[in-house]
Formats: structure tokens, sequence, C-alpha cells
């Protein structure tokens, strides 16, 4: 008996290691050397000479866990004090191994974390007991831990716990029924980890969401959501969306993971095309199109940020600011120059008053200058409401701001309703040959927004507020590149490089190429 207390002190000694080590435990938990039906991914060969094995998690499931580990690490939770709540959200097409990455989940938690407890649902009781359920059983029996545990598969008792704590060292499987979420409710863990995982999350009901809030008060909480994304609306798409700002969000294609039958992907790719709804979810990750009023494609969108363009020298500089309204909203500086968007990454900001938002795009300014030897040749503020403040400390500074109204009258007033609408359009006309940067909030942003017409056939989109209301995110980064451009900004050394000739002035065309009416050469 003393050796087996000896062995098991021994074990939990090891095994607290990995307490802000999620995939060091589970390289270390399961017999992937040892195991022939364990080996069916190889590492990825960054993490080969970390964990001198051969065999362990896909790529995407190492990054995950990885992320997990230093945001706990971040929070630096001691045992007392409450810290934020890890909330990762995944979204995928088919066999990428959700399940098990699940299983890893639970037996990581419960196994470094004493008294830990947890809920595990999915959106159907069969997909719960014989998928989910099934597969943390399996990888318990496995774990070098499981003899802890208690795992029990039988119907309307599927329950893992600690053998020495039944009742407060436990997660239990609950079904998804909305007249159940009393199940979901009241689980707290003060001096631990009080978790939530939920299995093809797209179709578990807004209350089951709601209720497991209040799990994430004290503690270290952590929620876990995994699923196909087939809906564009409810919960499981807001994390992608509206409330992006709260969770870690993953995408993860199918064509990108070892263990799927690529043959049989392609299948579907050539048979139901790239773009449409069925490879969107079932295959990319992604939810499906928002519908026939998007105003921009979601082929348009693709191409743009695949697009290989290089800046030319005298391509002019321009700065937009999308300045934040609401909590949820982002303030976002876009940079783009000449055709290219994608030099420099969007930055984004929550929570800053205009003060300091105005010293961001200045510091930003400065840094072109001194580290990228660039001039910045216009800055375009979205000046309506608190925008406006942003407008006059810049102004303050010194710096030559275009202040854009969004609810003004379009240059082109036959075809725009107002400024805003003008400015996607001039986005859109953009992107036929410009490059974006490869983002999939950017992505989700501009092929989500819908447009109409008014009774002067003026385009006109749909307003913030109507997108929210949907569960969409306002589209901060696509209206701060939008912003860029508002109207056009003549390239660099224009008046260097062409002279303006002595008679005939009014015949001449800064804006001319050689070779067209107006142009003239030193």
């Amino acid at each position: 008996m003393s050796a087996i207390v000896d062995n098991d002190a021994a074990l939990a000694k090891q095994v607290a290691k990995y307490y802000s080590d999620p995939l060091g435990f589970v390289m270390f938990a399961y017999p992937w050397t040892t195991d022939n039906s364990l080996q069916v991914v190889k590492l990825p060969d960054k993490y080969k000479e970390r964990f001198k094995s051969e065999y362990g998690p896909d790529l995407w499931a190492c990054e995950f866990l990885d992320e997990i580990g230093r945001q706990v690490k971040e929070n630096g939770f001691n045992g007392i004090d409450p810290v934020k709540a890890l909330q990762f959200a995944t979204s995928s097409g088919h066999g990428i191994g959700k399940s098990a990455i699940t299983a890893w989940l639970v037996d990581w938690i419960m196994s470094t974390r004493p008294f830990a407890k947890g809920v595990v649902t999915a959106n159907t009781y069969d997909q719960l007991s014989t998928k989910t359920w099934a597969e943390i059983a399996k990888w318990t029996k496995r774990c070098i831990t499981g003899y802890w545990f208690d795992v029990t598969n039988s119907k309307g008792h599927m329950k893992m716990v600690h053998k020495e704590h039944p009742e407060s060292w436990r997660v239990d499987a609950q079904s998804c029924r909305e007249g159940n979420s009393e199940a979901f409710a009241g689980q707290h863990a003060a001096n631990s980890t009080s978790f939530y995982i939920y299995d093809e999350a797209s179709g578990i009901e807004d209350g089951i969401w709601q209720v497991s809030e209040g799990g994430l008060t004290d503690g270290e909480p952590m929620w876990f959501v995994f699923g196909n994304p087939t809906k564009n609306s409810g919960k499981f798409f807001e994390c992608f969306n509206r409330s992006k700002h709260r969770w870690t969000t993953y995408q993860v294609d199918s064509r990108d993971v070892q263990i799927t039958n690529k043959t049989k992907i392609q299948q579907w790719v050539d048979d139901e095309g790239e773009d449409s709804d069925f490879v969107r979810v079932r295959v990319r990750g992604v939810f499906p199109r928002s519908g026939s009023n998007q105003f921009i494609s979601n082929e348009l969108t693709r191409e743009s940020m695949h697009r290989q363009v290089s800046p030319g020298l005298e391509d002019p500089v321009v700065i937009g600011v999308d300045v934040a309204r609401f909590g949820d909203d982002q303030t976002v500086i876009a940079t783009r120059i000449g055709r290219c968007c994608n030099v420099y990454p969007l930055k984004k900001y929550r929570g800053l008053p205009t003060d300091q938002v105005a010293a961001r795009v200045s510091e930003w300014c400065a840094e072109l200058l001194k580290l990228h030897n660039l001039t910045v040749d216009a800055i375009f503020v979205d000046g309506g409401g608190v925008g406006g403040g942003v407008v006059d400390y810049l102004r303050a500074l010194g710096y030559k701001i275009f202040d854009v109204q969004f609810g003004a009258k379009a240059s082109d007033s036959t075809r725009y309703a107002n400024k805003r609408a003008e400015l996607w359009g001039n986005l859109r006309e953009w992107m036929e040959t410009g490059a974006l940067p490869d983002d999939r909030d950017l992505e989700a942003q501009l092929t989500s927004i819908e447009y109409g017409y008014t009774l002067k056939e003026q385009v006109q989109l749909e307003r913030k507020e109507i997108m929210k209301s949907r569960g969409l995110a306002s589209p901060d980064e696509a209206e701060a590149i939008a912003l860029t451009l508002a109207q056009p900004v003549a390239p660099k050394n224009l008046l260097a490089r062409v002279q303006k000739p002595q008679n005939n002035t009014r015949d001449w065309n800064p804006l001319a190429r050689e070779g067209e009416p107006g142009y003239f050469s030193r």
C-alpha cells in the first residue's frame, strides 16, 4: 500500500509540472511510442525535437494546446483570486479530431487541477454519448492518470469522478436541451477550475450558453466550444463575429489535417464548388454565405487576399482610421500603399479615448518615417461621433487630416445614398486589382454586409446596428481600409517629375500617364 501511495505522490508531482503546459501533458500522459493505435498522425517537425517522438497531435492541435498554456501562464492563477476565463472557439470542417482534443482537455484539467468541476455537452444526446463521451472514456483509459478516476458511460449517468473525491472533483456529461439548463447552473470551483466543453456547438441552444456564463465567475474558469459552422446565427456564430473580442478563435480547414480523406474531400470540392456552402461548412470551416444581398462577393475577397502585388516607389502612403463608438467595437488603423494594403498589419485597439487614438496614429506615422523611410501622404478619419475628437487632436499635432462623415452626401450621389456606401463601392472596385491582408476577421466583415436600394435607385448599405442584430461584428477593419479610398491621393513627387508647361497650362493634366493627353516630361 505504501508503494502505491509513494507512486501516486511521485506521479502527482510529475503531472503538476504540466499545469500550464497542456501539450506537454498530452505527450507525457498517453503511450504514443508504444500503442500502435495512437500512431496515426506524424508529429509536426517543429515539435519532434521538443518531445523526442515521431507521433502525436496534428499541427493545429499542437498550436491550440500551446496557446492555452500561454494564456494559463499569463493569468497566473494563485488559487484564491479569480482570473479571466479562457474562452476558445474552434470552427472546422469534418474529421479534424475534435472529439480527441476534447478528451485531452478533460484529462489535462482533471489531472492537474484538484477539485476541478466540468460539464461536457453536444448538440444531440447521440452525439454526446456515442462520440464525445465515448472518446473521453477511451482516452482516459489510456491516460497515465486514468486509474485515479471512475468513468461511467451508462445512459443518463455519464460522468468522470475522482475515486477519493467523487462529489467535488468531477466532470459530467449533460444533455443540451434548453429545458436541462439548470444542469449547467451553479457550477463553481473557487480554488480550482470550473470548465465547460461544447461539441457541435452550432446546434446548442442559446439558453445553455447564457446559463454557462454563471460558472465563469470564480477560480480559473475555462470554456471550449467546437463545431462545424452550420448557421449564420446563434452564439457559436457570435464567437467569431460580434463576441470575437472575448474568444480565442480557430478555423481549421479539413484539408490541412493529416487524418482526413483528401480524395473524398476533393470530390466534394469538384462536385459542389470551392465556395459552395457545403464546402465552406464541411471542409473549410467557415460560415455559409450571407445571402444574395451581400455587397462584396466571397470570390472577389479571396482573390484580393491572395493577390501578389508590390508597392511602387512613388505610390502614395495613405492611412485610414475607423474610430470605435461602442464597447464591442474596435478602433482600427489601416495603411495602404498604392494597390497594397497587406504590407503592414492592421492596428486594432479597444477602449481608447480619442486623445490616445490620435497618439497611436501619430506614433505610427513617426515609425513609418523612422524605420521605413515612408512619409504619410494622407490621413482619412471617420469624423462622425467621437471620431471628431480624433480629428481635432491630430490637427492640433500638425497633421493634415481629412474628416470623413459616413452620413454625408456621396460624391457620386446618383449611385450611392451616402458617403459610407460610396466608400464601400470604392473598396469593392479597388479590390479588383488591390491586395488585402489574408485575415479571417476581415473576410467575414467584407462578405457579411448586405445592401439594398433607395427609391432613387441609390445603393444603401445596412446599418451597423442591423448587422449586430444579426450577430455580426461591427465591420471596423473593412471600414478602416475603405477610408483610405475616400478620395484620390496623388503619387509621391508628382510635381517634381512632371513639369508644368509655360503655355497652354489649361491642357496640363498632372494625373496623365506618358503618351496620354496632358502629359509633360521634364
